[in-house]
């Protein structure tokens, strides 16, 4: 399954690892607040709508900060603006440790949205442009199963503290972690280059070609291309941001079990969640990217209605885990590749950033909302119905999409 790893010279291989070693840090930090939540209910006294507004608010600001990483990716270079949003949203999670009230954590989470949106959008056209056609699916997808990875050791330091520390201390010591981004730096400073695609895109300017515009996305030719993509990413991320944010209080308030009894069942969901993304990353190569997309959306679907609907016994519902896992990271696993092929080179790093975060943006409003209606129905039930929500989304955005498996990248479109 990974033979084509062996394809990649030394400057794809670099780049896959500073990027999947990025992302996987960037979901840690990202997944270290949704595992607090019961815990900050608690402490705080605060309600389900509020903890979903502190989930809301980051994911909202990121998709900002990932719009103008994007632009200024197309400006000065991929690998620099991945070096500045990495140091911003380690230093911001960090920070997060050490509030004191809601308020606090509400301003510090909005900081921290720009850098966790803005690493993604510099580190995702980075890879589309390394890698090579043939196994840029593969790649970038298996680089999102970074995401699992770090939603993986997030749950691991959550558990770890939740048994040894004082509740007080408990959730307030996983946010240090958040520094451990930021020696990721050092790494990509010494072995990471630009794309050459990139490079000679930015000569061809420097000797009068056509200069990056930001409203170029929304020019007549791009319009409905920008459209549909961020739709795509509005059903994909809000049926992600559900699950991530409301899946461990769903097992804590719905289901009985302790914060610290929540590992296990967490942990065969991200088992599940690394398999989706090699998995899928490998079918948007062989079977395209639209049908893997509406594929693993149908199946996602299903899975989570019956997940939250169902009468499941404990071993039942640890078991239904890993398909949870599986088919929700399969269906982001071909974003990256699909955003890169979708949108020419001289704009592609602000039409990504804005695409992507665009979704994302609106993606943030599912998590609120799922807070908000929880309030007064069952979780479960609220869960259910908006996945549903965001999984039809995805098909439709798909089937309105051109397919771009195979695409070469060209120097200057």
């Amino acid at each position: 399954m990974f033979s084509w790893f062996k394809d990649l010279d030394g400057r794809e291989r670099r780049t896959f690892w500073a990027c999947f070693n990025g992302w996987a840090l960037d979901a840690m930090d990202a997944q270290l607040y949704a595992l607090s939540i019961p815990a900050l209910i608690a402490a705080w006294s605060i309600t389900k709508g509020e903890a979903g507004v502190l989930s809301t608010v980051a994911l909202v600001t990121s998709a900002f900060g990932g719009w103008v990483a994007g632009i200024l990716s197309d400006r000065y270079g991929r690998v620099q603006v991945l070096q500045f949003t990495i140091l911003w949203f380690s230093f911001f999670t960090c920070l997060s440790g050490l509030t004191q009230s809601f308020n606090q954590l509400l301003i510090v989470r909005s900081l921290q949205g720009f850098g966790f949106g803005g690493e993604w959008a510099a580190g995702a056209v980075l890879m589309g442009e390394i890698i090579q056609a043939r196994h840029r699916g593969k790649a970038v997808g298996l680089v999102q199963a970074g995401l699992a990875v770090g939603y993986g050791a997030a749950v691991i330091i959550v558990t770890v503290s939740y048994t040894l520390l004082p509740k007080d201390l408990a959730w307030r010591v996983p946010f240090f972690f958040g520094l451990v981004p930021a020696l990721l730096v050092f790494y990509v400073r010494r072995f990471v280059e630009e794309p050459e695609v990139f490079l000679a895109t930015r000569q061809k300017i420097a000797a009068g070609g056509k200069a990056a515009c930001a409203s170029e996305i929304f020019a007549p030719g791009m319009l409905s291309r920008t459209c549909l993509a961020t739709l795509l990413i509005f059903g994909i991320l809000g049926g992600s941001y559900i699950a991530l944010t409301w899946l461990p209080t769903f097992l804590v308030q719905t289901r009985g079990l302790k914060v610290s009894g929540t590992g296990l069942f967490l942990m065969v969901t991200v088992t599940g969640q690394f398999c989706g993304y090699v998995a899928s990353s490998h079918l948007s190569d062989l079977w395209g990217r639209r049908r893997t997309f509406i594929i693993f959306a149908l199946c996602a679907t299903a899975i989570a209605v019956t997940y939250t609907q169902a009468n499941l016994g404990d071993a039942a519902l640890l078991a239904m885990g890993w398909p949870l896992g599986f088919f929700q990271s399969g269906v982001l696993a071909g974003t990256g590749a699909f955003l890169t092929e979708l949108f020419p080179t001289r704009i592609r790093g602000t039409a990504q950033g804005f695409t992507y975060n665009a979704g994302r943006g609106l993606a943030a409003l599912f998590p609120s909302l799922v807070g908000y209606y929880s309030d007064q129905y069952s979780l479960g039930t609220v869960f259910g119905v908006f996945i549903v929500i965001a999984y039809a989304l995805v098909v439709v955005a798909a089937l309105l999409l051109p397919e771009t498996q195979g695409k070469e990248l060209l120097v200057y479109e």
